[in-house]
C-alpha cells in the first residue's frame, strides 16, 4: 500500500517541481538542504533566498518584452518594486541589481529612497512613484526629494487636496500622476476603492486644476485592482474602463504618456498552483494597443508595481513539531515551536494559505493533523492547505523529530508581524537567515537577526533601562 508521506505528495501533485525536490527523505528548496539549515541554526527559523528576487524580476521583464514585441507595442516598460511588501535593506540591495524603479506608500519610504540614492543603489533616472494618502510628513519628504533634484519623482494624486499641499512645498515645475478609484467586486462591502479619484471625475479634475497650471506636468494615470491581476470578467471590465479614461485624458493632455497598472500578480500558494503570466500580459498589452489604435492616440509607457511577486517566493519559515495532543477521537493537534499569529500573521488575519510541506521523514507513514501555535489564543492555528480541506504530515513520533516548512512567505509577514517588537503572548521573534549564491552557484548563509531574547522584550516593555 502507498502509505508513505512521499506517496501522498506524489499522488496529489506533480512532484518534484522546479523549486522542490527530495534528497533521500528530506526536502530541498532551490537545491538548499533544509535539514542542514535546521542542524546549523535550529528552529523556529525564517529564511530569505535572495536569488529568487532577481529571478522573478527578470521573468516579468521578459514577459512584458515578449508581449510588446508580439503586439508591436511602441513604448517602454518600467518595473517598479512596491516597498510595502518588504522594506528590508537586503531586499532592496538584491532587487535594485536589476535596473528597476521604486514605488512608495508612506513618509518613511522616502527616507529609504534617499538612503538608496546616497549609497548608489538607485540614481537620478530611477522613477520614484509616490502612492498613498499623503499627510504633512509625506508631503514634505516628497517635496525634499524633488527640490533636491530628483525630477523622476512622481507623486500620485489620491485626493483633491494633495495637489495644493504639494504645490505649497515643491519649488518649480514637477511631474504628477492621478490614481483612479476602481470599483470593487460586487462581493465587497463597499462599491468604490477609498484610494484615488472616481473614473467620471478625472478629466474634469484635470481641466479645472491641472491643464492651465504651468507648475504641473501630468505624466501618469494609475490603476490598481484590489483583487489583483486575474483572468476574470471583473478585471477585464475594470481594465477597459481604465483604458477609456486614459484615452480621454490623453486627448486633453499631450504630456500624459504613462499608464501604471499597479501590482497584483499572484504567487505560488500551492503545489497545484496554475497561472499563465505570459497570457495575461499579452492580453493586457493587446487590449491597450487595440483601444489606443482605434482612438488614434499613442500607446502609453507601462509601469507595474509588483511587491508580493518580487519578494514573496524568496521567503520561508521552518518549525519543529514539539508535541502532539489528541483532543478527541478525530482531532490530533501538532504543536509547533512558535506562533502562526506572530510569525505568519496573514494565516490568522486573512486566512491566507502558503505552501506547507514536511522537511524530513518523507518515507514515514502519514496522518491527518491540525497545526497549533504556542500562544494561548484559540485562533493560533493552521488547519488546511489551499486546495485540500486537511493537513497530512508524517506520523508524530517523539523519538523522531519532525520539521515542517512554510514557503513563499516573503511578502508582508515581517512588517505585519511587527519585526523587532512585541508579539502576542510575548512569543519571541525567530532567528532569520539570508541565503545567497555566488557566481559559481555556491551557497552562503548569514544570520540577519538572532532569535529575540527576554532582555529584548523587557527593554521594550520598560522593565529594563534602554541603552
Amino acid at each position: 500500500m502507498n502509505t508513505k508521506y512521499s506517496d501522498l505528495i506524489n499522488q496529489t501533485y506533480y512532484f518534484p517541481q522546479e523549486e522542490f525536490k527530495l534528497s533521500k527523505d528530506n526536502l530541498q528548496f532551490h537545491n538548499i538542504d533544509l535539514m542542514k539549515l535546521v542542524e546549523q541554526y535550529g528552529t523556529p527559523l525564517k529564511f530569505t533566498y535572495l536569488p529568487q528576487i532577481s529571478e522573478n524580476i527578470n521573468k516579468a521583464k521578459a514577459w512584458f518584452r515578449n508581449a510588446m514585441e508580439k503586439n508591436k507595442y511602441e513604448a517602454k516598460y518600467y518595473y517598479c518594486y512596491c516597498t510595502k511588501s518588504s522594506h528590508f535593506e537586503y531586499i532592496m540591495n538584491e532587487a535594485f541589481k536589476n535596473n528597476i524603479h521604486i514605488e512608495t506608500s508612506s513618509a518613511f519610504d522616502v527616507n529609504i529612497v534617499e538612503n538608496l540614492l546616497e549609497n548608489g543603489k538607485i540614481n537620478k533616472s530611477t522613477y520614484v512613484i509616490c502612492n498613498g494618502f499623503k499627510r504633512d510628513e509625506y508631503i514634505n519628504n516628497i517635496a525634499r526629494l524633488i527640490n533636491n533634484g530628483h525630477k523622476n519623482t512622481i507623486p500620485i494624486i489620491d485626493n483633491y487636496e494633495e495637489l495644493d499641499l504639494l504645490q505649497g512645498e515643491i519649488k518649480g515645475k514637477f511631474k504628477i500622476g492621478i490614481r483612479i478609484a476602481a470599483e470593487e467586486e460586487p462581493k465587497f462591502e463597499f462599491y468604490t476603492s477609498r484610494l484615488g479619484i472616481g473614473y467620471k471625475n478625472i478629466v474634469s479634475f484635470y481641466k479645472k486644476q491641472i491643464q492651465e497650471n504651468d507648475k504641473l506636468e501630468l505624466k501618469m494615470l494609475h490603476f490598481f485592482i484590489n483583487t489583483g491581476i486575474n483572468d476574470t470578467s471583473y478585471y477585464w471590465n475594470e481594465l477597459v474602463k481604465c483604458i477609456k479614461v486614459y484615452i480621454a485624458l490623453k486627448k486633453e493632455c499631450p504630456t500624459l504618456d504613462g499608464l501604471n497598472i499597479g501590482g497584483g500578480f499572484p504567487i505560488k500558494n500551492s503545489l497545484a498552483f496554475e497561472y499563465d503570466y505570459q497570457y495575461m500580459i499579452d492580453e493586457i498589452i493587446n487590449q491597450i494597443k487595440i483601444a489606443c489604435d482605434e482612438a488614434e492616440v499613442d500607446v502609453p509607457n507601462i509601469f507595474t508595481e509588483f511587491g508580493s511577486f518580487t519578494v514573496g517566493e524568496s521567503g520561508g519559515a521552518i518549525y519543529q513539531i514539539l508535541y502532539q495532543k489528541q483532543q478527541n477521537d478525530r482531532e490530533k493537534w501538532n504543536m509547533i515551536d512558535s506562533s502562526f499569529i506572530t510569525t505568519l500573521p496573514d494565516t490568522w488575519a486573512i486566512n491566507k494559505r502558503f505552501i506547507m510541506l514536511a522537511i524530513n521523514r518523507w518515507n514515514d507513514t502519514y496522518e491527518r493533523v491540525l497545526l497549533g501555535g504556542l500562544t494561548c489564543d484559540s485562533d493560533d492555528y493552521y488547519n488546511s492547505e489551499q486546495n485540500m480541506n486537511a493537513i497530512y504530515l508524517p506520523k508524530y513520533n517523539k523519538e523522531k523529530p519532525l520539521y515542517i516548512g512554510f514557503f513563499n512567505t516573503g511578502a508582508y509577514q515581517e512588517t505585519i508581524g511587527g519585526y523587532g517588537g512585541l508579539h502576542h503572548c510575548l512569543i519571541p521573534q525567530p532567528k532569520h537567515i539570508l541565503i545567497d549564491r555566488d557566481e559559481n552557484g555556491i551557497l552562503a548563509t548569514e544570520v540577519f537577526s538572532e532569535q529575540q531574547t527576554s532582555d529584548d522584550v523587557l527593554k521594550i516593555l520598560g522593565y529594563k533601562k534602554k541603552l
